[in-house]
């Protein structure tokens, strides 16, 4: 990726950057020269590092309109412009619908779909009146495109972020463009919570035309792409990371392949 896209002298924010697939984006655009600051609630427990650099963290509380502005106010300020924010935190534990409560869900939602909105506001400010304007990533999820029993709140918000993404879109041309990164399943330091042991997690990758699941740095690489002037006319668009998706399950219910063959 280095190798045909050079973001030096750009500053890209990397929110929730400090691990799993947030790391790995901030490593990637890292690797392509860019000054990185990365932002979570807690500190990281190690420095992300690539190519000999290390990101910069400051922590904040993207839940807060106030601090968000304060964030990126002082990102503006001491960086002297703001390139790309990539909008990767999030998450949800796994609950189903009738188990955890409204406020629960709310909280999944705020955090998934509210905080993004109020970071990208944030950034909108410090964005649009510099030269060359600037481009918002969203991080969404295939959970947003398909049925998420046990994630529904969490899917139902990133569904929200993807068409949040299409109108800021729209509302920011031409000075900044929006697009949104759709990962599939992704390998990371907490992969075993989701899929178990090793073998558990080579069954899932099996389930992926591919064969595996991504790396984070196949996140990465796709949004350092779209930050760069190699995507300068791809803004609303939505960019499926996902290995070619999963194999339906009707073609094994139905044993396609064995009957392909013939008699």
């Amino acid at each position: 990726m280095t190798a045909i896209i050079d973001l030096t002298g750009c500053v890209a924010v990397v929110t929730g950057g400090t691990r799993g697939v947030g790391a790995g984006i901030a490593q990637a655009f890292l690797a392509a020269g860019a000054d990185v600051v990365t932002c979570a609630r807690r500190p990281p427990d190690r420095p992300v590092e690539a190519a000999g650099r290390t990101a910069r963290f400051l922590p904040v509380d993207l839940r807060d309109p106030e601090a968000a502005d304060t964030f990126f106010g002082r990102v503006r300020q001491e960086y002297g412009r703001l390139d790309t924010l990539v909008n990767n935190a999030g998450g949800t534990p796994f609950r189903m619908l009738g188990q955890g409560g409204a406020a629960r869900h709310a909280r999944v939602v705020e955090l998934n779909l509210l905080a993004p909105l109020t970071a990208s506001l944030a950034a909108y400010e410090a964005m649009r009146g510099q030269a060359g304007g600037g481009s918002i990533l969203m991080i969404g999820s295939v959970s947003g495109n398909r049925p998420s029993p046990g994630t529904a709140a969490y899917g139902a918000a990133k569904a929200g972020l993807d068409h949040l993404a299409r109108s800021m879109a729209v509302e920011w041309a031409p000075r900044i463009r929006v697009n949104t990164v759709v990962p599939g399943m992704v390998r990371t330091e907490l992969s075993h919570l989701h899929y178990g042991d090793e073998d558990g997690i080579a069954a899932v990758g099996r389930t992926v035309p591919l064969g595996r699941l991504a790396t984070p740095a196949d996140i990465g690489d796709a949004c350092v792409f779209l930050a760069s002037d190699r995507a300068a006319y791809i803004s609303g668009a939505s960019l499926h990371v996902h290995g070619g998706g999963e194999r339906p399950a009707f073609l094994d219910a139905a044993d396609v392949d064995r009957r392909a063959d013939g008699p």
